[in-house]
């Protein structure tokens, strides 16, 4: 029982952690943030999809990556390391700002009044405490969130601006 009351206490703490993460991740790319804010709110479903086929195949192929390098040997094996860390940086970092737009989201729906940061500060405080919840918070709302982040911020990331 100490065990599962520690994992929650950590669960916890890294997600208050992330709350001047996500401040930050806001403040410097705030026209990104916006964006994917906007495709969150108008294609949830969509976003959601695009993120988890992506999230999956990028995951496939760093982790491909990382296998190929253990069996590899000399410059070979350097390469495909370096190959397999960039793609995993990729990732993190699109999950990074995916979920900023998600905390983004949430913050404006719960506390629409407040400045710009504050509707972060309070998204980003709920959703990780939403995901501190053990079992449905750390196995549903994570990924799903996560994911749904990435899918906006790729989707954002590939639109093309009209003229």
């Amino acid at each position: 029982m100490n065990d599962f009351i520690i994992v929650t206490l950590t669960a916890i703490s890294l997600g208050l952690i992330l709350i001047p993460f996500f401040i930050v991740l806001s403040a410097l790319f705030p026209v990104r943030t916006v964006k994917i804010m906007e495709v969150i709110t108008r294609m949830p479903v969509r976003s959601f999809t695009i993120g988890l086929v992506n999230f999956l195949f990028i995951l496939a192929v760093a982790m491909l990556l990382f296998l190929l390098s253990e069996q590899a040997n000399g410059l070979l094996k350097g390469i495909l390391f370096v190959l397999a860390l960039a793609i995993s940086i990729i990732l993190c970092v699109s999950l990074s700002i995916g979920l900023t737009g998600i905390a983004t989201v949430i913050g404006e729906r719960i506390t629409p009044t407040q400045s710009p940061w504050r509707r972060t500060l309070w998204g980003a405080l709920l959703l990780g405490l939403g995901c501190a919840v053990p079992v449905l918070g750390w196995f549903l709302l994570l990924p799903a969130t996560a994911w749904a982040g990435m899918g906006a911020f790729i989707i954002v990331f590939f639109h093309k601006p009209e003229k």
